[in-house]
């Protein structure tokens, strides 16, 4: 499962809230929902999102193992 938890924290050490991220980068609501909920977002909203925050992957989501 991919998680977005990384990503608050991230945003937490940058000062950039969520607020910002819709107002001044034009992130969609939608998308902040998406994050907020783990459902899949595109390798490119990956990408912004890291160019944003100047940070790495790692630094945005975390895989883990599914329990079956």
């Amino acid at each position: 499962m991919i998680s977005y938890e990384p990503l608050y924290k991230t945003m937490k050490e940058k000062g950039i809230t969520t607020y910002t991220l819709i107002n001044k980068y034009n992130i969609s609501r939608g998308l902040i929902d998406r994050l907020k909920h783990n459902r899949p977002i595109t390798t490119v909203t990956l990408n912004d999102l890291c160019t944003i925050l100047d940070c790495r992957v790692e630094d945005v989501m975390v895989y883990t193992k599914d329990k079956n």
